[in-house]
């Protein structure tokens, strides 16, 4: 092996066992009492289901884990990448061709190789903790329809990165770099309305107490609000959430029908005072723009090592190719990626806090903020207690506890500045 293949090796055994300490120490962390908190919506049973539901889906992580690394790593030092290189060639295609085929046959291997896993989560651990309302055809008109979805958005824009890294020369980053962003913009404009329909149905709010009071609220803090959408979430779970979505005319509040089911007219007012307010700081603006300039990155650095015989060499591969280049590549930026990734979570986390507080300053009811993240966590039997270090390599959000911590200071010194 050379210095390369070390370094990807040691990235992905490193991964997998930092990973594994976070994921023992938030299980060590589970405690048999429930928080204080949560006394008053958390039976014993129902506490003793979550901690349940944590340690089944941390333990079934584990094995597709190291089931992935152990057949990458067989398929690597027993020569797949190179043999799947000279199958795809000797067709005799064009390099952009070419390099469609190898990395449409390293997917397609992929999603066979995941399918099982997905099977049994969806139809095995979701049934057993009451979740799951998929159905065979569900499960495999979605897995069609992203197939699909995949070969009709994924294949011009990278057959575009192959054109532009194979004739274009040394800017070709750039210019895949613009076109990439582009077709970013492109694609999250047009997802409300095109690409969301195809796996979920959606239809306006109907007019009543909740409407009104969303659209009350609205126009309290002049959010260019005009419908409020509902998403049939429950036809493949039984959980719940809501999510702000697009942009420009084609922007979107929704809420899962789930979410109706299990709220008050108050605490739905206030979820979406919070994903109001991540319209309203800006923490969509600051996501495309940390995501922009990280594609920017990624390709900056391709453009270096796209061609370099040693990542080639690492793989056993003796063509140099820049569809093979951008396959490797993709491993030899792990780390890296690793790193930015907790960055963007970070800052991600620092964005819950500060649309929870947005919420609880222009509803003026912070119990209701509190009350409906308690419904959701109980809902979802989502991990109360998770330790530190899990929360720093994988979460998004803040603990729940954190945030109701940080909701009731908020509505203290709110209280406090009003006298």
């Amino acid at each position: 092996m050379n210095t390369i293949a070390v370094i990807i090796l040691a990235a992905m055994v490193g991964d997998v066992i930092v990973n594994l300490i976070a994921d023992v120490l938030n299980l060590k962390k589970l405690q048999r009492a429930v928080p204080e908190p949560f006394q008053d919506v958390y039976d014993a049973e129902k506490y003793r289901q979550s901690q349940d539901y944590l340690r089944v889906n941390t333990r079934f992580e584990w094995v597709g884990t190291v089931f992935n690394l152990v057949a990458l790593l067989c398929f690597w030092f027993l020569g797949g990448f190179e043999a799947l290189d000279s199958w795809v060639r000797a067709f005799g295609f064009g390099p952009v061709p070419t390099g469609l085929i190898y990395m449409g046959v390293l997917i397609l291997a992929y999603t066979l190789l995941t399918l099982p896993f997905n099977i049994y989560s969806t139809f095995v651990i979701e049934e057993r903790f009451g979740f799951n309302r998929t159905t065979w055809k569900t499960f495999i008109l979605d897995l069609l329809k992203a197939m699909a979805l995949g070969i009709v958005l994924g294949t011009p824009l990278m057959a575009g990165i192959l054109i532009f890294f194979n004739y274009a020369g040394t800017w070709a980053w750039l210019y895949c770099w613009i076109a990439v962003v582009l077709y970013m913009l492109v694609v999250q404009y047009v997802a409300p309305t095109w690409i969301m329909p195809i796996f979920n149905k959606f239809k306006v709010l109907e007019e009543g107490d909740l409407k009104a009071a969303i659209l009350s609220y609205a126009a309290s803090i002049r959010f260019p609000l005009k419908q409020i959408y509902v998403m049939d979430g429950s036809k493949r779970s039984g959980k719940s959430n809501a999510f702000f979505t697009g942009f420009g005319r084609n922007k979107r509040i929704v809420m899962f029908d789930t979410l109706i089911d299990q709220h008050t007219v108050p605490e739905l007012v206030a979820v979406l005072a919070h994903e109001m307010g991540h319209y309203k700081k800006k923490h969509l603006h600051q996501t495309l723009l940390l995501a922009v300039l990280q594609t920017g990155l990624m390709f900056f650095l391709l453009s270096l090592t796209i061609s370099y015989p040693g990542l080639f060499d690492a793989f056993f591969v003796t063509h140099v190719s820049v569809y093979a280049g951008l396959i490797f590549f993709g491993m030899l930026f792990a780390p890296l990626d690793f790193f930015t990734g907790l960055l963007l979570n970070m800052r991600s986390r620092a964005n819950e806090y500060q649309a929870d507080r947005f919420a609880v300053r222009t509803t003026e009811n912070p119990e209701a903020m509190v009350s409906t993240l308690k419904k959701l966590s109980v809902n979802n039997l989502a991990n109360l207690l998770p330790h530190p270090f899990h929360v720093f390599l994988n979460n998004s959000h803040p603990p729940v506890l954190r945030r109701i911590q940080a909701i009731r200071q908020t509505a203290a010194k709110t209280s406090k500045s009003v006298r």
